[in-house]
């Protein structure tokens, strides 16, 4: 038996390759933004221009190219992280990192369940991912709790189950009122120490 290892796509080397792929991520964000993880992968082909089996070629599946069309917004919070560990006081910078964490969680209708799974699903395509931001978040949560800022009990999975509610609220809210920043500050009020 083998290990099968999630497909990961990767920007093509040829030009009219790369044209394609940054075609159809550019297509699938706008896509999954106006209608949801299980925006139509037809249309998204015919926004950018290409036949479906263009689009099979780059993304095989329906996970890969929301791991892909997700992938940088990962890599900010991580990259985010670091920078706010490094320039401000560490409740501040978890309380910062988690609005931006639920932003991104909740960018279209669906995401934070695919986040959710592959955050504890190895198998997925977005795991590698979700694992270095929670690592990222995780050693802000350490960061606060050494400080004595936060209560010294809550686990990074907690603070993660926590801030994918806060996304699912923010992912479900009408345009005229997202009760998520109201949550995020009651999450915040019950962990601090």
């Amino acid at each position: 038996m083998t290990d099968a290892k999630p497909y990961i796509a990767q920007r093509p080397k040829r030009a009219d390759g790369r044209r394609n792929y940054d075609a159809i991520l550019a297509a699938a964000r706008k896509a999954f933004e106006a209608s949801g993880a299980e925006a139509s992968l037809e249309d998204i082909a015919g926004q950018a221009g290409v036949a479906i089996g263009t689009l099979y070629r780059h993304f095989p599946t329906r996970a890969s190219l929301v791991e892909a069309a997700t992938r940088d917004g990962l890599a900010d919070l991580v990259a985010r992280a670091e920078r706010l560990a490094e320039e401000s006081e560490p409740l501040e910078a978890l309380a910062e990192w988690m609005r931006q964490a639920v932003r991104h969680f909740s960018t279209f209708r669906g995401l934070v369940g695919i986040l959710t799974q592959s955050m504890y699903d190895e198998g997925t395509s977005s795991h590698t991912m979700c694992s270095a931001m929670h690592s990222s978040g995780a050693d802000l949560l350490l960061a606060a709790q050494t400080a004595g800022r936060i209560r010294p009990d809550l686990t990074a999975d907690e603070l993660f189950d926590l801030l994918s509610g806060a996304a699912w609220v923010r992912e479900n809210s009408t345009a005229d009122r997202d009760g998520s920043p109201r949550f995020l500050e009651l999450i915040l009020e019950g962990i601090k120490e």
